[in-house]
C-alpha cells in the first residue's frame, strides 16, 4: 500500500529532486556561458588570440543550444511531477 496520497506523491518527490538538479545545471552553464562572454570580450590582435575568440564563439553557440534543451527539460520534468500527483500517472511513474 502507498499510503493515503498514493504512489504519486513519492514519484513527485523524486521527480522534483531530477528537477532541481536539472535546474542547478542551467546555473551552471549560465556561468559558462558568462566565462564565454568575458574571453570574447578579450582584445588580443594575434592571429591565435583571434582563432581562440572564434573558437570560444561558436563553443558558446553549442552550449546556448543546449542551455535552451536543458531549460525545455526542466519545464517536462516540472509537468511530470505535477501529473504524479494526479491520477494521470500510475504508481510505476512511466506514463
Amino acid at each position: 500500500m502507498d499510503g493515503i496520497w498514493g504512489g504519486g506523491l513519492g514519484i513527485s518527490l523524486a521527480v522534483q529532486e531530477v528537477g532541481r538538479k536539472v535546474a542547478r545545471s542551467s546555473d551552471r552553464t549560465e556561468e559558462v556561458l558568462s566565462g564565454f562572454h568575458q574571453i570574447q570580450l578579450e582584445d588580443w590582435q594575434s592571429p591565435a588570440g583571434q582563432a581562440y575568440r572564434d573558437s570560444v564563439s561558436l563553443q558558446a553557440v553549442a552550449v546556448r543550444r543546449a542551455l535552451d534543451r536543458i531549460r525545455e527539460a526542466s519545464a517536462a520534468v516540472a509537468v511530470h511531477a505535477q501529473a504524479a500527483l494526479t491520477a494521470d500517472c500510475p504508481a510505476d511513474g512511466r506514463f
